[in-house]
């Protein structure tokens, strides 16, 4: 039997993901599908107002509610991409009480699936540490500009 390649794990190896800090996270699409903006917006980009399709409604209530479910849990940013999502979650208050930041990503994306009916998601998601102001304020700037350079992300089809 042909041996199976073994998935790469993106977390950084020994770092406790439940310890009090800021994290900056993307969770795309399975396939990268374009399943949160509605097409037309898509296809007129830039023209009116952005319109989130009724996933995207769903991501959005499902990303507010999060603020609300978890005592030292907080989000402190985020935006919605056609076809991922980018957010600043923070971790703070007494250890060890709060979740770590796979399980509150696994239950968001376990409840929106829910809800949608079916499964959208890519497996796991990345994130990236901030470790000090200046990289937040770089990572807020960039989620707010994310929406005007939508035709220049990475993860643009």
């Amino acid at each position: 039997m042909e041996k199976l390649p073994k998935r790469k794990n993106i977390r950084i190896k020994d770092y406790d993901y439940s310890q009090n800090g800021y994290y900056f996270i993307t969770i795309c699409t399975k396939d990268r599908e374009n399943l949160f903006w509605e097409e037309e917006y898509i296809i007129n980009f830039g023209i009116g107002d952005l319109v989130l399709t009724n996933i995207g409604e769903i991501i959005k209530r499902g990303i507010n509610d999060i603020n609300n479910h978890y005592k030292n849990v907080k989000v402190h940013k985020y935006v919605i991409m056609p076809n991922h999502i980018h957010l600043i979650l923070v971790l703070e208050g007494e250890m060890p009480k709060s979740p770590s930041v796979p399980r509150v990503i696994q239950q968001l994306k376990g409840i929106i699936t829910k809800k949608v009916g079916f499964s959208i998601w890519q497996r796991s998601f990345y994130d990236q540490i901030i470790r000090n102001e200046k990289q937040y304020e770089e990572i807020w700037n960039y989620i707010d500009t994310n929406p005007l350079k939508w035709n220049e992300d990475k993860y643009y089809l």
